[in-house]
């Protein structure tokens, strides 16, 4: 008996030293929630859903990319809710919710009853599939609070594009819904007139309204919920929290021990109707031939996501600590990245798919579920940036394209900016960009100077804040770099970027004098931008590091696919563009916001933008020293030290090889929300689920695991040794990077394409003072 007691303790010292694996992060929930706060994420393709059992019914809110109403508002399509007669939810035994990530689907069990919910990842179909050991009657309700034209007040319109100045009663208008035969359909079409073509009165663009992309007017979205064995039940009208709606019920034509539905959903823009119709019943047709064969692909799709990139960790023989927590939050974060892998728009910071009603986040907002901080159809870059560089080491450049054939779409407009105001060339992108290319109105501000330049924001922390569009050239530039695709489409866009900041201050330093340049022949960057901290800057050093790095990167991966003309061009550009600036804080050389500013406004640190995302610092480069004197000396670098949202000091700390620092940063970033479901972090400086938080989050990780420099990758550049972990993650030139670390040992490293094993310099363990000696 003693013998067989040691055996089972020595197992169980084994179990507790294993690496989870990926059905280890699934989430499992015993008892039903509450509310819809504690909600759990689900999707596919472009579709989120907020899935919860609450009260023995299942409900769920479900959104789609790109469902702008005419102030840019991102609507939900609406909620549903189960009820099933006998309720196999009733009583406290038994209760099961689970996430299967492996799958990508929720199931839902109690008193032998199952529901499955899943989401065809290749079509816009949201499934639901019911299974009783005994018959049972199902009702489901579609429920939709835009039943009549209601009136957006106050802070209720921070959710679209007018924020705190609408322009007159704003209302958001009311969606048709009817029964249809023996299902539910529902939309809503935005009239001719939308934000956009106020935006455009207001930005004096009107002279060339003709030639702007629209993606505002006569857009239809919405859909129809249908099933087997279900008819018309009447209406109904209820009040979820503190938000009236309009619920229509479909009720099972008898019990039985299996039921099924699915909502199809249609977007398209058109002037008629018919069109969105015509396509909505086509979409239905597909689903009801191919459902058996849309699963099997949906399988194979997230199986095929998890293989391709992974982080599960581990402290040792620990099980579930707050190691474990980072590795959990890593995996479920980047599921819901991968529930908008293909929207036409990109996965926003501000939510993304996942918002539920606003007073959970904030009780003085009780507003519509419809509810998001920081606007619709709005984009704040320096936000979106860190939701999507995460996907480049992820391998995830499929996904990357809704963000970046997003700004193709926009170049036109943003081009007309420059000519319009200025009269020359290039994309002239703003900070808070509307989905339409302009700044957002009410960041552009409706009481302006009479004499003030209509091409800027009347905006004290977005003035002169041009250059954030630079780290979307970065990430077009990355998915040759990385996965050798083909991106000549994108070249035009970043010489068109470049070719704005060129001619853009070349006219501002002929407004103020003779020459064009400065006395070195190099571009005066003023007024300019350090992120939205330093303003009124004069050259920038994030500015310079993007300049520098786009053109030489543009150079290398494009310059056999670009006309004669456009390299001469950019090599000229390349000899106009300034040198970074450095200071001296007690002897120490470090780097700086910029040459000089006149005020901080925010608590970013873009003197460390050298380091991240532009890379001119870092493990393996010149002068490590510097960067890591700015770490540890600028006065404002540490005032600002934070995880919350969109700090980047976990990032930071691992690009700089500080392994106490980043596991300090990268833990308190990490670690379990205060939410139900671990990832819906929040709000931060914005709303929840925070995505930039957790983007940043994952990138701090990343760093924390891999980084390169020179054709070397080296591994564990500031990870702690006593932190088991399995990932693999993608490098340069078309590899990938497998790593074990047990115990402090590696026990496995596996490389693809095996010649760059040469490449590898494991750095776990190593001193600050031997990182510095790399270069």
């Amino acid at each position: 008996m003693k013998y067989i007691k040691y055996i089972l303790f020595f197992i169980t010292l084994l179990a507790k030293a294993q690496i989870p694996v990926l059905n280890n992060y699934n989430q499992i929930w015993s008892t039903q929630s509450n509310n819809s706060s504690e909600s759990m994420p689900l999707g596919g393709g472009d579709i989120g859903l907020n899935v919860w059992v609450e009260n023995n019914d299942l409900y769920f809110y479900f959104s789609r990319s790109g469902t702008f109403d005419e102030h840019n508002t991102l609507l939900k399509l609406g909620r549903v809710k189960v009820s099933l007669s006998p309720n196999p939810f009733q009583g406290n035994q038994g209760f099961r919710q689970e996430l299967d990530l492996e799958e990508g689907c929720v199931k839902i069990s109690q008193n032998d009853t199952k529901i499955k919910l899943w989401v065809d990842v290749f079509n816009p179909v949201i499934y639901a599939d019911i299974e009783s050991e005994q018959p049972v009657r199902m009702t489901v309700s579609y429920e939709n609070w835009r039943h009549f034209n209601r009136p957006s007040k106050g802070k209720a319109n921070n959710a679209n594009s007018y924020k705190w100045a609408p322009q007159g009663e704003i209302f958001t208008f009311k969606d048709s819904v009817a029964f249809d035969k023996n299902s539910i359909q529902f939309y809503h079409k935005n009239r001719a007139e939308t934000v956009f073509d106020v935006t455009v009165k207001q930005q004096k663009m009107e002279s060339v309204k003709d030639q702007m992309m629209n993606p505002l007017s006569h857009l239809t979205f919405g859909g129809m919920l249908l099933g087997n064995n279900l008819k018309g039940d009447g209406t109904y009208e209820g009040k979820y929290q503190s938000t009236d709606f309009k619920g229509y019920k479909l009720s099972s034509l008898k019990a039985s021990k299996k039921h099924d539905f699915k909502i199809v959903l249609e977007t398209v823009q058109s002037e008629n109707i018919s069109t969105w119709k015509t396509n909505l019943q086509s979409r239905i047709t597909s689903s009801s031939k191919n459902k058996t064969n849309a699963e099997k692909q949906t399988l194979a799709w997230w199986k095929n996501y998890w293989n391709r990139s992974f982080i599960y960790t581990q402290k040792s023989k620990v099980e579930k600590d707050s190691v474990y927590q980072i590795g959990q939050n890593y995996q479920l974060f980047r599921y819901m990245l991968g529930c908008n892998a293909y929207g036409k728009y990109p996965t926003k910071f501000n939510g993304g798919l996942f918002t539920v009603d606003p007073v959970f986040t904030n009780k003085d907002l009780d507003f519509t579920p419809d509810f998001r901080n920081w606007g619709g159809g709005t984009m704040t870059q320096q936000n979106q940036r860190l939701v999507y560089f995460p996907m480049v080491k992820s391998g995830d450049f499929d996904m990357m394209k809704s963000q970046l054939d997003y700004y193709l779409r926009l170049q036109k407009n943003a081009e007309l900016r420059s000519k319009v105001y200025w009269n020359h060339n290039g994309a002239s992108f703003t900070e808070q960009l509307e989905n339409f290319g302009l700044p957002n109105p009410a960041e552009y501000e409706w009481k302006r100077p009479a004499d003030y330049d209509p091409g800027m924001e009347y905006n004290a922390w977005l003035e002169y804040e041009w250059d954030t569009v630079l780290e979307f050239c970065q990430m077009m530039l990355q998915q040759k770099e990385y996965a050798n695709e083909n991106i000549q489409k994108y070249n035009g866009f970043i010489i068109s970027c470049l070719r704005f900041f060129d001619e853009h201050y070349q006219y501002l330093a002929k407004q103020r004098g003779r020459k064009a340049l400065d006395g070195n022949g190099k571009l005066i960057l003023f007024p300019g931008s350090g992120a939205e901290t330093y303003k009124m800057a004069n050259n920038a050093n994030s500015t310079i590091s993007a300049l520098t790095v786009i053109t030489e990167n543009l150079l290398n991966f494009s310059e056999n696919q670009l006309s004669k003309e456009e390299v001469e061009y950019l090599k000229s550009f390349q000899k106009r563009i300034p040198p970074l600036n450095f200071g001296q804080i007690e002897n120490h050389k470090v780097l700086v916001p910029a040459k000089s500013w006149e005020r901080i406004n925010n608590t970013e640190v873009p003197q460390l933008y050298p380091v991240y995302p532009w890379g001119i610092y870092g493990i393996g480069k010149q002068d490590l020293q510097t960067a890591l004197n700015t770490w540890k000396y600028d006065a404002d670098a540490i005032k600002f030290r934070s995880h919350i949202g969109w700090k980047q000091d976990n990032i930071f700390s691992a690009r700089l090889g500080l392994t106490p620092e980043a596991a300090k940063y990268n833990l308190l970033k990490m670690a379990n929300s205060e939410r139900r479901f671990p990832a819906f972090w929040g709000p931060g400086f914005d709303w929840v689920p925070d995505h930039n938080w957790g983007g940043a989050g994952m990138i701090g990780m990343q760093e924390m695991l891999l980084q390169e420099s020179d054709g070397k990758i080296y591994l564990f550049p500031a990870w702690p040794k006593d932190w088991n972990v399995h990932f693999k993650l993608h490098a340069t030139q078309n590899t990938t990077v497998e790593v074990e670390l047990l115990n402090g040992e590696l026990k496995l490293l596996k490389v693809t394409p095996k010649e760059r094993e040469k490449d590898i310099i494991n750095l776990l363990g190593k001193s600050e003072a031997e990182k510095i000696q790399l270069n």
